[in-house]
C-alpha cells in the first residue's frame, strides 16, 4: 500500500510538471498543492484504515454489542482492593525483616569476642573482588570464596542463592578484629536469609548494615557490574544509605552553628563548609534541621528562618548558602548559643518533636557561656555536640566542656580525612535509648523512593533496628547495652507494587498514584527517570513535578577523641 501511495504522489508530481501552467505563474501553484495533499490524506487513511482493520472492529462490537455492558467504576472500591494488596506486600516483607532482626540480635547475644583467628578461618563472599584481581588475596584469618552466578531476571544481574555477599568500605581494613570478629557473627544470617526466601520467593535484596560499615547482603551478586557501570569508583558506605540512617536513629530536631569569625578563614572555614554538608546527609525526611552562622551576631545561613524538613530540595538550600559564607568579625559564643536555643525551641513551626541537637563548628576559643546553658538548658533536654574543626593551637577545653555538661560528645576535625567518619558518630549516641527502650522502640519503618545501589531501578525499603542485647541477657544488675548492632533492610521494587495497580482495571486515560506521608510519590506514571543522568542514591519527586512532566534537577551529592554522655 505504501509503495502505490509513493507511485501515486510520483505520478501527480510528473503530470503536473508536464502540463504545469506557464514560467510566469508560480510553480506549484496553490491549487496544485492541494491536490497532492488531498491526495495523500486519501490514501493515509486507507492504508489506516486498512492495517487497523478498524471497520471489522466496528462490524464485531455492533453484531456481539449484546453480550457487553459498560458500567461505571467505583473509584473508592478500586482504591481499596490495591492498597489492601499493597498492605499485605508490605506485611509479609515485614515478617521478613523481623525474623532477621531478631536472629541477628540472638547470635550477636552468642558471640565470644575473639582478638585472633585462625588462617583462612572466616570464610565470605567479598562483593569487590572482581574489581580489582591485584588485590583479591585474602586477609590473615580469612578465606574468600568464588561463587557461581546465574543470570536472573528478577534482579537484572549475575546473582548467586547459595551465598551471601559482603561489602566492606573502601576507607575500612578488611583484616582488622572488628571485621574479622562481624564476619564471624553474622555469617550465622545466610540461612535466614534463605529460609525467608524460600517462604516467598519474590523476596529481593535482603541487608544488613552495621554500625561498623560493613554490609552483608543475600543474594550475593558482584558489586559492580562491569558490563553497566565500567571504572566506577566505590564510594559506597551503608551508614550513609537512606534506610540505615532512617532505621539507626530516632527522628530529630538539628541546628547547626556555624563560627563564621575570623579565625577560621582559610583551610578551616573550607573544612567547616564540607563538614556541615556531610552532616547534612546524615538526616533523612524525618527530620528538622537549620544551619546558622555567628561571629560578634548570628543570623541563619539562607532564607529560612525556623527549623525545616531534611528533604532534598531543602538540605541543597543549605549546601549551596553553607559555600557562601565568610569569615570575619570576633567569636562570640553566647549570641551564637542564644540564637540556636530560641530557634531550636521555637514550638510554632513544624518538627519532629524527639531529639533536640545542636552541632557546633569551630576552631575553639575561651568562651564556655555557662549562663547560656544554664538559661536554655538546664534539664540537658538538647545535647550539644562540638566539633574542632582544622590544626591550631586553641584551647579545645571549653568547646570539650560543652558537650560533656550537655550530654553530647566532642570531635576533632583536623583534615579532610576525618570529617565523613566523625560527621556520622553521634548517631551511634541518638541509638542509645532506642536500645534502652527495647521492644518499645522497633517499629518497621519504610523509606522514600531511591535508587538501588546494585541497580534494581527505583525501590523503597523496609528498616529494622538491631540492638545489642549482650547486657540484658548476661548482666545480673540489668545494666542494658546501649549499643546499636545495625539496622537491617528489605527492599520492594516499585515495579512489584506497579503490579498490584493494573491499569486495566480503569479507563485507558486512568492510573493510579501513590504518595507517602512526607509528600513524595511513591507510585505515579511519570515516575521513569533516566537512571543513567542521576548521579546519586536519593530520588525526590514532587507530585506537582509529575502532572507537569516536569523533573526538577536532583543535586549532587571520623572516630571522637573525647566526649561525655
Amino acid at each position: 500500500m505504501a509503495a502505490g501511495c509513493l507511485l501515486a504522489l510520483t505520478l501527480t508530481l510528473f503530470q503536473s510538471w508536464l502540463i504545469g501552467p506557464s514560467s510566469e505563474e508560480p510553480f506549484p501553484s496553490a491549487v496544485t498543492i492541494k491536490s497532492w495533499v488531498d491526495k495523500m490524506q486519501e490514501d493515509l487513511v486507507t492504508l489506516a484504515k486498512t492495517a487497523s482493520g478498524v471497520n471489522q472492529l466496528v462490524d464485531i462490537y455492533e453484531k456481539y454489542q449484546d453480550l457487553y455492558t459498560v458500567e461505571p467504576n467505583n473509584a473508592r472500591q478500586l482504591v481499596e482492593i490495591a492498597a489492601r494488596d499493597i498492605e499485605k506486600l508490605l506485611s509479609n516483607r515485614s515478617k521478613a525483616l523481623v525474623r532477621l532482626a531478631l536472629e541477628a540480635e540472638k547470635v550477636q547475644a552468642a558471640h565470644q569476642w575473639r582478638e585472633d583467628f585462625a588462617s583462612n578461618e572466616v570464610v565470605y563472599y567479598n562483593a569487590k573482588d572482581d574489581l580489582d584481581p591485584e588485590k583479591n588475596e585474602s586477609e590473615p584469618g580469612s578465606q574468600r570464596i568464588k561463587p557461581v552466578f546465574i543470570e536472573d531476571a528478577n534482579f537484572g544481574r549475575q546473582i548467586s542463592y547459595q551465598h551471601a555477599a559482603v561489602h566492606i568500605p573502601t576507607d575500612i581494613y578488611e583484616g582488622s578484629t572488628i571485621v574479622l570478629n562481624e564476619l564471624n557473627w553474622t555469617s550465622a544470617l545466610d540461612e535466614v536469609f534463605k529460609k525467608n526466601r524460600e517462604e516467598d520467593p519474590s523476596l529481593l535484596w535482603q541487608v544488613f548494615g552495621s554500625a561498623t560499615g560493613l554490609a552483608r547482603y543475600y543474594p550475593a551478586s558482584p558489586w559492580v557490574d562491569n558490563s553497566r557501570t565500567p571504572n566506577k569508583i566505590d564510594l559506597y558506605d551503608v551508614r550513609r544509605r537512606p534506610w540505615y540512617i532512617q532505621g539507626a536513629a530516632s527522628p530529630k530536631d538539628m541546628l547547626i552553628l556555624v563560627d563564621v569569625s575570623g579565625s577560621v578563614s582559610g583551610l578551616t572555614l573550607k573544612l567547616i563548609r564540607t563538614s556541615v554538608s556531610e552532616m547534612l546527609e546524615t538526616l533523612s525526611d524525618d527530620d528538622f534541621v537549620n544551619v546558622a552562622s555567628f561571629n560578634s551576631n548570628a543570623q541563619d545561613v539562607s532564607c529560612f528562618q525556623h527549623l525545616v524538613q531534611a528533604n532534598v530540595r531543602n538540605k541543597k538550600v543549605l549546601k549551596d548558602a553553607v559555600n557562601n559564607i565568610t569569615a570575619k568579625g570576633i567569636t562570640d559564643y553566647k549570641k551564637g548559643f542564644s540564637f540556636a536555643f530560641e530557634q531550636l525551641l521555637n514550638y510554632n513551626v513544624s518538627r519532629a518533636n524527639c531529639n533536640k541537637i545542636i552541632m557546633l563548628f569551630t576552631d575553639g576559643g575561651e568562651e564556655r557561656a555557662q549562663e547560656i546553658f544554664a538559661k536554655y538548658n538546664k534539664d540537658k533536654k538538647v545535647r550539644v555536640f562540638t566539633f574542632s574543626v582544622g590544626q591550631h593551637n586553641y584551647d579545645r577545653g571549653p568547646i570539650q566542656w560543652m558537650a560533656c555538661e550537655n550530654k553530647g560528645y566532642y570531635y576533632e576535625i583536623p583534615s579532610i580525612g576525618a570529617i565523613r567518619i566523625n560527621t556520622q558518630e553521634y548517631l551511634d549516641v541518638l541509638g542509645r535509648p532506642m536500645v534502652l527502650a527495647g521492644d518499645k522502640a522497633k517499629q518497621v519503618q519504610w523509606t522514600n523512593v531511591y535508587l538501588d545501589a546494585l541497580e534494581l531501578g527505583l525501590v523503597i525499603t523496609g528498616t529494622l533496628p538491631v540492638f545489642n542485647i549482650t547486657g540484658q541477657v548476661e548482666n545480673k544488675t540489668n545494666l542494658k547495652n546501649q549499643l546499636i548492632l545495625g539496622v537491617m533492610g528489605v527492599d520492594v521494587s516499585l515495579e512489584d507494587i506497579k503490579r498490584l495497580t493494573p491499569r486495566f482495571t480503569l479507563c485507558p486515560n486512568g492510573y493510579y498514584f501513590a504518595i507517602d506521608p512526607n509528600g513524595y510519590v511513591l507510585l505515579h506514571p511519570n515516575l521513569q527517570p533516566k537512571l543513567s543522568h542521576i548521579p546519586i542514591e536519593y530520588l525526590t519527586l514532587q507530585y506537582s513535578h509529575l502532572k507537569d512532566n516536569h523533573y526538577p534537577p536532583v543535586p549532587e551529592f571520623t572516630h571522637p577523641t573525647w566526649g561525655c554522655d
